[in-house]
């Protein structure tokens, strides 16, 4: 059951670094997050599993918490 803080807690994910020179499973990891150009941001819900895919990629997006 998912905490209800959690619930209404969202991470703007930003692309800020290419993924040219970098191992294939981290460039899959950005597709993933929804990021297709540099410069995109898209908000995601805070999860365990988005704030996994976002630490292997720390290095290549810029992160923010947003809401309550």
């Amino acid at each position: 059951m998912p905490n209800k803080d959690n619930a209404t807690r969202r991470l703007r994910v930003t692309y800020v670094k290419s993924t040219i020179g970098y191992d294939k499973s981290q460039k899959r990891t950005v597709l993933a997050l929804g990021l297709r150009r540099l410069g995109q941001t898209v908000e995601h819900a805070d999860t365990p599993v988005i704030r996994g895919m976002v630490g292997k990629v720390p290095h290549l997006v810029r992160v923010e918490e947003i809401g309550a």
